[in-house]
């Protein structure tokens, strides 16, 4: 028994393998598809199925629910003078025996969104492989393939049973109406399985007639049907029995239900009775099982015969694997195995976090559904690197949840360009929001030299909320639609650019009493929730100043490069473009009253013609007070001389950060986006380096802590404050903070501190023992090492964006291909090559550099470069180069290598 064994990974695809996974609890796995079917599944075939809030196939599970609910997938097979046994480890006496040094042989291998398990029992002589999947494809379904296999000496007599219970409603029932909700349950058997309609939904909707149908179906591998079912949960565990125990399996009890049966007011049970097998020693049987939802009435007969076949199985299942390798299309080879293997999971991530949104895994148990602002933005990060050309059309219908007031729709639907106000109906506005959209739209623009993007228009969103949350417009009503009218009562559409500076120019002029910005009901921290009447985020207030520079330095080259000297925005929008002494608080706040008074209600629709340079120079202006501002009052050093930036005021108008009488007070975030922006100059980036090392950084949980412990229960700061420390967003270490600090660190300069928060993080989530999760980076750490919170992180989309473009230096420039590694000489193997794959103006681009001399960063430069043999680049100087996009372009191979031969900065 080895309840400390490390996962391996045994090819170039991602595919790894772990010995007695069933020893470590809370694993889960993801088996989806972008057709909407979201399952998870453990180790023992528990996990829960379903396409939304309200339509769970499985009974909706936490994270506690994986190891104490029996409400799980289970196969048994009951052999003749031997009993029964369950192939997912899940009868009374196989858990009773789980600790036992006899305990039966379990072993997963998995690839990308395919999970198999093997399981042995030397007692009994039988092998299982199970192997599970959502197919890639248009169908709601979950496909398993069971193989039995005869390992003993003799012929054994079987009788196989599916047992899955079926839920079929929505995980609001749960607690409200469990079992009136389940006499609405009309229950059916099939020729191949049971299906399960309720006649009505009972959930937060009201009582509405139900479209949705819900099945278990199988067959074995001669293409034969169940021979009679169970199809009443309640029958099939008998009295006295459940679901370890169900009298149905340990008695070998018969079914008299057959075909085209009907059961009224049950909960279901999906017990597929298989007929009786004589199977010879080293023989073998399989059943493909499918859990089904839809809404339409022929749609199981559909899963019958698409995927009732082993054959049809394995069709399916080939082309599921292929399908998401080829979506997978960034490819690290560095010579460390396990670490190129891990980081496809980490680029699987934002395609997982797209199709679960941020709930229906049982860790965000939080969730009902939908992802938020922040992740919509941030997931398309990674998107543009790996689907680049679905992005811009994304792009456009994003922006359309922007409010005039600067704020937005808090909640993404399930369509594009479909927003919700908020998922509770709370008028909550979140400061961090408009800064992120600025970021993606950056790097759209840098990889495909689309300035003009920033001319594109559309819609902006409407709802009762206005004055950035402040008060309701008693005007508004259903009718208005979601979308900003003008006086005209037609749809307002803006450009792109209009859209940026709405969000940026509120937050400027939206300030608390120390004239940074306020934080309203939280930022990107989002348990930071309590200090809206006089909290402020100087550490957001640091990346709006930044983003405000380089919309500049974009309407500078459009202006350069597209000859475009006027800018045209919504008339209102002048308002804050007025002149204002920016030290005046009151002022301020009376320049953005005036803007937010214009747009309660509608519009005006009426334009105007703004000089390309005076917006320029203004919103540089804006930039530099901030940047300025920030230096001068929010730089604070420690009784111990540590040096860093405080990020936060309180809701007592308090500095969060520095000294305090019950300890030294020290937030990650307040760093980054300092660092990130240019904020911090040279010499306070090594003080806030030095600061973070000493008070923040703890490599037995993975490197860099949100903050340090502040040992009270801060009520006029945030609910984090209740958390344990070291736990969530108080003081673990949050992945997603942490990779933007190595990013900034890189944009800096700082490599070797920067690889040193990745690798640290990178290293800690590898070590299986340590972490006690699958391959993939976690939202964060916990203060026992365990990573929490698996696959759904926007941090998977900053560690890929990171290790792309700042890392190997392969970015976009305006367009062109820009080439700029900031690789550490360990990172190469022992021939000097470091090689990744990636996707640039719809090429695969690999891109080999050679460190034949075993230069550290610092010490080389690009000596020369060839683009499929031929060179494009020789004899630099710099540490960058740059290859035109038209030269790629040019190429008539799909795909182009690349290769980057590195020198002495002394011998070149």
């Amino acid at each position: 028994m080895n309840n400390n064994s490390q996962w391996i990974f045994i090819d170039d695809k991602g595919t790894f393998q772990l010995d007695s996974p069933e020893l470590s609890s809370y694993l889960y796995f993801p088996l989806t598809n972008e057709a909407g079917m979201m399952s998870s599944i453990t180790p023992t075939l528990n996990g829960d199925a379903k396409t939304g809030q309200n339509t769970f196939a499985l009974l909706p599970v936490s994270g506690e629910d994986l190891h104490n609910s029996r409400m799980a997938r289970n196969f048994w097979v009951y052999i003749e003078g031997k009993g029964a046994w369950s192939v997912a480890g899940l009868s009374a006496v196989q858990q009773a025996g789980l600790f036992n040094e006899d305990k039966e042989e379990t072993k997963l291998t998995a690839g990308i969104l395919w999970h198999k398990l093997e399981r042995s029992s030397k007692n009994l002589g039988l092998k299982a492989e199970i192997t599970s999947f959502v197919p890639a494809g248009p169908h709601q379904v979950e496909l398993t393939k069971i193989t039995i296999t005869n390992m003993s000496g003799s012929i054994m007599r079987v009788t196989p049973t599916a047992a899955v219970p079926i839920y079929a409603r929505s995980a609001d029932n749960l607690r409200d109406h469990r079992h009136v909700t389940s006499l609405l349950h009309r229950i059916y058997t099939t020729r191949d399985g049971v299906v399960v309609k309720p006649t009505l939904t009972f959930d937060e909707r009201g009582h509405k007639l139900n479209e949705m149908t819900y099945g278990v179906l199988g067959r074995d591998d001669e293409g034969n049907s169940p021979i009679a079912f169970f199809p009443i949960l309640e029958e099939f565990i008998g009295q006295g029995g459940n679901l370890e125990n169900p009298e149905a399996i340990i008695r070998n009890k018969p079914s008299i239900t057959k075909e085209g049966e009907c059961f009224e007011a049950y909960e279901a049970m999906g017990g597929l009775r298989f007929a009786t097998e004589m199977i010879s020693p080293g023989k073998s049987k399989t059943y493909v099982v499918a859990i089904g939802i839809d809404a339409k009435g022929a749609y199981f007969e559909d899963i019958a015969s698409e995927y009732l076949s082993e054959k049809k199985f394995d069709k399916h299942f080939q082309e599921t694997i292929k399908y998401w390798n080829q979506k997978l299309n960034l490819t690290f080879e560095t010579g460390d195995r396990q670490l190129d293997g891990w980081m496809k999971w980490v680029s699987l991530e934002p395609i997982l976090r797209r199709i679960y949104g941020c709930s229906f895994l049982p860790h965000h148990d939080y969730g009902r559904g939908g992802r938020g602002w922040r992740d919509l933005w941030q997931d398309c990060l990674a998107l543009l690197i790996m689907e680049p050309q679905k992005v811009k059309d994304m792009l456009i219908s994003n922006f359309g949840g922007v409010r005039f007031d600067g704020t937005n729709a808090t909640i993404i639907g399930s369509g594009q360009g479909e927003f919700i106000a908020d998922r509770n109906n709370i008028t909550r506005v979140w400061m961090d929001h408009g800064a992120w959209p600025f970021l993606t739209t950056k790097l759209y623009i840098e990889q495909s030299g689309d300035v003009m993007f920033l001319l594109e228009k559309t819609s902006y969103f409407k709802d009762p909320q206005i004055a950035r949350g402040q008060k309701k417009d008693s005007c508004w009503n259903s009718s208005y639609g979601r979308s900003q009218l003008d006086e005209k009562l037609s749809v307002y559409k803006g450009s792109i650019l209009e859209h940026l500076l709405v969000q940026h120019l509120t937050a400027f002029y939206d300030v608390g009493q120390h004239n940074t910005m306020c934080l309203h009901g939280a930022d990107w921290n989002d348990g930071l929730d309590m200090a809206v009447e006089q909290g402020e985020s100087a550490a957001f207030t640091a990346l709006y100043a930044y983003n405000l520079k380089e919309i500049a330095r974009l309407i500078q080259i459009l202006k350069e490069q597209k000859a475009q000297t006027t800018i045209l925005l919504a008339k209102e929008l002048t308002l804050l473009l007025v002149s204002c002494n920016y030290e005046d608080i009151e002022e301020k706040r009376k320049v953005l009253a005036a803007y937010l008074k214009t747009c309660e209600h509608n519009i005006s629709g009426a334009t105007a013609e703004i000089q390309s340079d005076a917006l320029i120079e203004n919103l540089e202006q804006k930039a530099a007070w901030l940047t300025n501002h920030l230096r001068k009052n929010e730089w604070i050093q420690s009784k111990e001389g540590y040096r860093w930036f405080n990020g936060y005021y309180d809701n007592k108008g308090q500095k969060v950060e520095g000294d305090h009488e019950k300890g030294i007070r020290m937030m990650l975030t307040s760093q980054v986006f300092t660092i990130m922006g240019g904020i911090a100059e040279n010499d306070q980036v090594e003080e806030i380096i030095r600061s973070a090392n000493h008070y923040l950084y703890d490599k037995k949980i993975g490197g860099y802590r949100l903050n340090t412990p502040f040992r009270e229960l801060k009520t006029d700061m945030g609910r984090l404050f209740g958390f344990g420390y070291g736990h969530k967003e108080n003081g673990a270490v949050f992945s997603h903070m942490a990779v933007m600090y190595a990013n900034a660190l890189y944009m800096r300069g700082y490599v070797r501190d920067g690889y040193k928060v990745l690798s640290t993080l990178y290293k800690h989530c590898s070590s299986f023992e340590k972490s006690r999760i699958y391959p993939g980076i976690p939202e964060y750490i916990n203060e026992k090492g365990r990573g929490m919170y698996p696959y759904l992180t926007g941090a998977a989309s900053w560690f890929i964006l990171t290790a792309l473009t700042e890392m190997f230096g392969i970015k976009g420039s305006l367009g062109d291909l820009k080439i700029e590694p900031k690789l550490l000489k360990m990172q190469f193997d022992k021939e000097g090559i470091i090689t990744i794959r990636t996707v640039f103006a719809n090429k695969g681009i690999t891109i080999k550099y050679s460190n034949h001399k075993d230069l550290e960063y610092g010490e080389y430069v690009i000596k020369e470069i060839f683009i499929n043999g031929n060179k494009c680049f020789n004899g630099g100087t710099e540490e960058a180069a740059l290859i035109s996009r038209q030269v790629i372009s040019e190429c008539n191979e799909t795909e182009i290598e690349i290769r980057v031969n590195l020198d002495s900065r002394l011998a070149v």
